[in-house]
């Protein structure tokens, strides 16, 4: 099974990061988040990927045309211009860029990289968020059934500590309570390529019109994850999640 991640993006909501880079390659404990979700996947067992590039393409594709030189150990001899390489510890994937256009719709970019993906169901997710969602169990729920296409819901915490007043006193306080009790999309998606006729072209949005189509015809299935989700939209998210990995308590570390 192969993974489409959306990585085109402005990530105007995080400028303080993104005014060089787009925003899948801002770092969390000094690798880009886009590697974060890469190896969520790959500790399922897929480790075939297709990345929709769009706002400063150029910068992912750089990434991994030096990823394994940069994952391993090496000696160089200047005068003959060999390499020898002594270590790797490069993950075995296959990665697979396409330049979708910095000005597309994630509906767009998604039909953009269709042929890429095949006959087969297909994971599909945004490159700024993380999460300890099971994504095997995921894929058994979308078997399941039956239906085109399944979305992970979630319900993330309130940005803001909650007060629960009586009178004139605060009778209990919670720092960061649940949401509202909804549930809200949480990205990581498992797709029938099918999708694609519920986009139109390059200016869908896929979670307007394609996601409401399928919903009023019953296929668009709701796997249910109430562990860590957490999505990176500001320089706050970042640093929350940056000091989770730090900490050596980052829930969607699922990997060795």
């Amino acid at each position: 099974m192969k993974a489409v991640i959306l990585a085109g993006g402005y990530g105007s909501r995080l400028s303080e990061e993104t005014t060089l880079r787009p925003k899948p390659m801002v770092e969390i404990g000094g690798k880009p988040i886009l590697w974060h979700i890469m190896k969520i996947y790959a500790a399922h067992g897929i480790e075939d990927f297709v990345i929709c590039l769009g706002y400063k393409g150029y910068v992912i594709k750089e990434f991994f045309a030096n990823y394994y030189l940069h994952t391993c150990d090496v000696s160089f001899d200047l005068a003959g211009g060999g390499m020898e390489v002594h270590r790797s510890a490069t993950e075995p994937w296959r990665v697979t860029l396409v330049d979708t256009g910095e000005a597309t719709m994630t509906g767009g970019r998604l039909a953009q990289v269709l042929p890429y993906v095949g006959e087969e169901d297909f994971c599909f997710t945004y490159g700024d968020g993380v999460s300890d969602v099971d994504i095997s169990a995921l894929i058994a729920f979308h078997r399941e059934q039956g239906a085109l296409a399944t979305v992970t819901a979630v319900q993330p915490p309130g940005r803001f500590g909650a007060l629960d007043i009586e009178g004139e006193r605060v009778v209990e306080f919670e720092e960061k309570p649940r949401g509202d009790g909804g549930w809200t999309n949480g990205g990581f998606f498992v797709l029938s390529p099918e999708v694609g006729r519920y986009i139109t072209d390059d200016r869908t949005v896929w979670e307007q019109e394609p996601m409401q189509a399928l919903a009023r015809e019953g296929q668009l299935a709701c796997y249910r994850h109430d562990g860590f989700w957490q999505a990176m939209d500001t320089l706050r998210d970042r640093n929350h999640l940056e000091e989770l990995w730090r900490s050596g308590q980052a829930p969607w570390r699922l990997w060795g």
